[in-house]
């Protein structure tokens, strides 16, 4: 199972220097962020692009959240 942060509840920044902050730790590898507003999302797979992480997938979950899957080589 791939690391994961859970950032469900919380409202922007918040999410986005949880997936920041976890991308620091790992350098590379894969793990999924779970939020629960399109804010959230975009604003997550634009850090993303910008710290040359691939948003390999965003799919909305049954809660009306999204999983993002980041992966980086």
């Amino acid at each position: 199972m791939a690391e994961q942060v859970d950032a469900r509840g919380l409202s922007c920044p918040q999410p986005v220097i949880m997936t920041h902050n976890k991308m620091k730790e790992l350098k590379k590898g894969i793990f999924e962020v779970m939020v629960d507003t399109d804010t959230s999302r975009e604003n997550i797979s634009r850090l993303a692009r910008n710290e040359g992480w691939e948003v390999v997938e965003s799919k909305k979950t049954q809660d009306s959240g999204y999983i993002i899957t980041l992966k980086k080589e």
